[in-house]
């Protein structure tokens, strides 16, 4: 019966995690289609961080209660446990480095449920970057673009880069042959942002119209104008494909050749 009870109980909270979380995410729909909230990100981790640690909690006083009803002295076990536990504590490093580390993640809300973010993780070569999955106080599950789900103790994360946080900004660099007028070329790319703007199917990720922040090098044969967009967490990389679908044509159209792709800066999020 306490087994069963268990198993019941285990059952009910992960039923309860997910009502819970589905209607933080239909309140979210409601509220604020287009992309999560802060509240909301950190409010699914919240969830799932209490899930898992309800499961602990009754698969350990489930067993303390079995060993019990077995007439297994509790007591007698304390000395033997007490140096196992130690045994336990000094190979149990890096479990309880993971738990504390997903506890000030979780407390200091670095990110959530849905963010986009890129973790430089402890003896990996290459960043990870993808979209939150699952957060507890043990591991973080991030999906990446390629549709790989990358599984990784919160211990051995180093630094985490979150994309989706608040704004975020796609910063593109425009390769322009040093023949040509920079006046003309700013005009045109601020005509470019203007549209932009105005488009339906871009002003809602859009917070303002893209900035022509000027000339930013030099070569010997061309230079580069960088243009910025504030947009929507999250939503950097599809204005940044839009927008430099728009410099394309826009260039060609007014006769300036492109003389390389364009160079596209890293995201960036506030």
């Amino acid at each position: 019966m306490i087994v069963i009870g268990a198993v019941l109980l285990t059952r009910f909270a992960n039923w309860a995690g997910a009502r819970v979380e589905r209607r933080i995410d239909a309140r979210a729909l409601v509220t604020d289609g287009a992309v999560r909230s802060e509240t909301t990100k950190h409010r699914h981790a919240v969830v799932q961080v209490l899930t898992w640690v309800t499961l602990v909690l009754v698969y350990c006083v489930a067993v303390m209660l079995v060993l019990r009803r077995l007439g297994v002295p509790l007591t007698g076990i304390v000395a033997p446990a007490t140096v196992l536990g130690v045994a336990l504590g000094f190979g149990a490093q890096r479990i309880v480095q993971d738990v504390l580390a997903g506890f000030f993640m979780v407390a200091e809300r670095q990110y959530g449920f849905g963010d986009l973010v890129r973790l430089v993780v402890q003896g990996s070569p290459t960043a990870i970057t993808g979209t939150v999955e699952e957060v507890t106080l043990r591991i973080t599950r991030v999906r990446t673009p390629n549709g790989e789900v990358v599984i990784t103790p919160n211990g051995q994360i180093v630094q985490v880069v979150n994309l989706s946080r608040d704004w975020a900004r796609a910063v593109i660099n425009v390769p322009i042959p040093s023949s040509v007028d920079v006046a003309t070329v700013t005009d045109v790319l601020t005509e470019v942002g203007v549209d932009a703007y105005a488009d339906e199917a871009l002003h809602g990720l859009l917070l303002d119209e893209p900035t022509v922040m000027g000339v930013e090098s030099l070569d010997l044969d061309q230079f580069k104008v960088q243009i910025v967009a504030r947009t929507l967490p999250g939503k950097q990389f599809e204005v940044g494909r839009a927008l430099r679908a728009r410099i394309s044509g826009a260039l060609l159209r007014a006769g300036i050749h492109i003389p390389a792709v364009l160079d596209t800066a890293p995201p960036t999020a506030s």
